[in-house]
């Protein structure tokens, strides 16, 4: 993108200079247009301003006054008090900060504040304001301010102590009008495009946002910001779609039925129709030259592994190899275990590769991959070692996707002349939108029906008060053969959380309540190999109760597994907790998870959602509408950007699913952006996400 006059530092804007610089610096502002893309985080529209002479007590109000009058109260207590007295032109009301003594430093008599607080009686009227912003600065000489016009609409800015609110009002009040007309060249929506999305020009969206007449318009110059947002993420995932897809060439995997069909002949159940649907998804992908990249996603025990196998199954018939990456060797043992078990009528020899086998093992499945003899490989990170050479790979699947990073994941595909199909595999349901925002470079095939007679696990809340008796229960049932998970949120112990911890758990529980069982410990600061060693014991039954933290929410079966107590559960998010829970109810005997929690009413209502439904695609919106999308991009490996600054995945899908559209439109009609109308777009997208770009190859 060619200089803008946006990407004028932010010292040279009026009532900025070099003094306020570094202050603007530390809230992430550098330049014209960083000021410019500073949103409001909160809009008070008059209507919803209290007058200060109708506030009742017991109200909850926000009121906008000058102060009258201000003082620091002495208390017998020796706590102080710094009070001021609001005034509006209907009356007079006490605001008051209790133990903020130096608030009389900071404010001044003439300030115009926006105060939102319920409504007490102390010696009258009075606000402790729970949250208040200095609207305006009274004026040099003394006089009050000029009154708010009516129907205005308070605009309040994320702020610091340094560089305050009204003083972030002050420098976009000397600048806006600037910084607005300069959005212009920053404008690449054709007045067609417009027309059809609905949406305004860029810079009347930012008059919108920064000058709101209305909160109603304040929200539509948001969305046009979010769509902004959600378009240019979906076309470098657009990029990296075809790049994963069609600059290669791929592998035409063709259906004989000589593997496909005796499996389903010997398979002592049928498979569901989500399974069904998703095969028909992928065989299509598989039969086509066009390299498959998609994701299949299924709630624990929605038959994930199954639909996997039957996909290598056809590569294997069209005379090629597949094979399974797994994040941790106990895991890729399990699968292979379980493959082998399922191919076995087949005659189709299965092939385990992971980093502990012997020279002597490792050396001949090396061989029995290079000569292709070995025709389904299963294995961890070592399958992406040089010295691993494949006679003919054309299919990879990827288990827990999500604990690879980009880097490794591509490294397996990146073989040879021709790259191979990819399934990945997630077991964490998410919503709609969320996958299409994550992963708009996959085409995704979900498994949202469970196979019948499966067990469902009975969940309950238990206070504090009944750990002993939750204890008992689960002693009662390893008494009964079966084994136990406990899951604590911490590690150790800390000086800031009232929280129990891992470590000091499970000393007092092997000593205590399960003193004569085998309890093991598992958490996240142990070597690999201890996480190996620790879970294959409990996995082959030699711990009887395993205290871990939350690195037991994926990953290995354990049928015998018939209890989980969740310590502190208030602590999780309702998808974590649902993995969780997933980690029981896979064998025969009745399961049970139970949530240990003294919560506070919004905690007890999401764990009331959990305990109420083991639906994980439920549950996943639910999380999704309560804790928010957060840095949903900043949590995934290898840099997924916390790009989400103004779209809201909930209120936005529709947005979503058209920024999508357009974004592929884009690219299947000018791959490389090189026509005359894309070239604004272009420079916005390598300006603002080429570092992405280029980690996949792109650009």
């Amino acid at each position: 993108m060619s200089y803008s006059q946006l990407d004028r530092p932010i010292q040279f804007l009026k009532g900025v200079g070099p003094r306020r610089t570094d202050a603007f610096a530390r809230l992430g502002i550098t330049t014209a247009r960083d000021l410019l893309y500073h949103i409001p985080r909160r809009y008070d529209d008059a209507s919803t301003v209290e007058p200060i002479g109708r506030v009742q007590v017991g109200m909850d109000v926000t009121v906008v006054g000058r102060i009258r009058s201000k003082g620091v109260i002495p208390t017998r207590k020796r706590l102080r008090i710094f009070q001021a007295v609001l005034e509006d032109d209907t009356g007079l009301i006490t605001i008051a900060w209790p133990g903020q003594p130096w608030l009389d430093r900071k404010l001044r008599e003439g300030d115009t504040l926006l105060v939102t607080g319920k409504v007490k009686f102390f010696h009258g009227r009075q606000i402790q304001p729970r949250e208040f912003t200095v609207l305006e600065r009274a004026r040099e000489d003394g006089r009050p301010n000029d009154p708010q016009p009516a129907g205005v609409v308070f605009v309040s800015y994320p702020a610091s102590e340094d560089l305050p609110q009204w003083a972030l009002r002050g420098v976009f009040e000397k600048n806006l009008d600037s910084l607005i007309s300069w959005a212009d060249e920053d404008e690449y929506l054709s007045d067609t495009a417009l027309g059809r999305l609905q949406l305004p020009k860029l810079s009347d969206a930012l008059r919108m946002l920064h000058r709101p007449a209305s909160v109603y318009e304040a929200e539509t110059g948001r969305r046009r910001l979010a769509f902004d947002e959600l378009f240019f993420l979906q076309l470098v995932q657009a990029q990296v779609r075809r790049t994963a897809t069609e600059l290669e060439p791929g592998v035409v995997s063709t259906r004989t039925n000589a593997l496909i069909k005796p499996l389903h002949e010997a398979l002592p159940y049928s498979l569901t129709g989500a399974q069904a649907r998703s095969l028909r998804e992928i065989y299509a992908d598989m039969g086509s030259d066009r390299r498959m990249n998609r994701m299949l996603q299924g709630d624990v025990g929605a038959g994930k592994t199954a639909v996997a196998v039957f996909a290598m199954l056809l590569a294997v018939e069209s005379g090629h190899q597949a094979a399974l990456m797994a994040p941790t060797e106990i895991l890729a043992e399990q699968h292979a275990r379980n493959i082998a078990e399922m191919v076995a009528p087949l005659g189709v020899e299965v092939v385990l590769l992971v980093g502990s086998q012997g020279a002597a093992e490792r050396r001949s499945n090396l061989e029995a991959i290079a000569s292709g003899s070995a025709s389904l490989v299963v294995g961890t990170h070592a399958l992406i070692q040089d010295r691993v050479l494949f006679s003919s790979l054309s299919l990879v699947v990827i288990d827990e996707q999500h604990r690879f990073g980009v880097k490794q994941r591509m490294a397996l595909l990146e073989r040879g002349d021709v790259r191979p199909d990819v399934l990945v595999m997630s077991a964490t349901p998410i919503p709609r939108t969320l996958a299409m925002a994550l992963y708009g470079d996959l085409d995704i095939s979900v498994l949202d029906e469970m196979p019948p007679g499966r067990t469902p696990v009975t969940t309950s809340l238990r206070a504090p008060s009944k750990r002993d008796a939750v204890h008992a229960f689960v002693r009662s049932e390893v008494e009964k053969g079966h084994q136990a998970y406990i899951v604590y949120p911490l590690v150790d112990e800390s000086e800031k959380l009232d929280l129990l911890s891992a470590s000091q758990e499970y000393e007092r529980l092997k000593e205590g309540p399960f003193a004569n069982l085998e309890v093991g410990l598992l958490h996240g600061q142990l070597s690999a190999a201890d996480k190996e060693r620790v879970m294959r014991g409990f996995s082959d039954g030699a711990i009887d109760v395993l205290v871990a933290t939350t690195v037991v929410e994926v990953g290995v079966d354990v049928p015998n597994a018939s209890v989980m107590i969740i310590e502190h559960a208030e602590r999780f998010g309702l998808s974590q907790l649902h993995q969780l829970r997933g980690r029981v109810g896979r064998g025969a005997a009745e399961s049970h998870c139970i949530l240990v929690s003294d919560p506070g009413e919004d905690a007890y209502e999401r764990l009331k959602i959990f305990r109420g439904t083991t639906d994980g695609f439920e549950i996943a919106r639910a999380d999704l509408r309560i804790r928010g999308q957060g840095d949903l991009f900043g949590s995934q490996q290898h840099g997924r950007d916390g790009m989400l600054r103004f779209a809201d995945l909930l209120a936005d899908e529709d947005l979503l699913a058209v920024a999508q559209r357009d974004a592929r439109a884009v690219i299947h009609a000018d791959p490389e952006l090189s026509a005359a109308e894309h070239q604004d777009i272009k420079s916005h997208l390598y300006a603002r996400y080429q570092h992405r770009l280029a980690m996949y190859g792109i650009g």
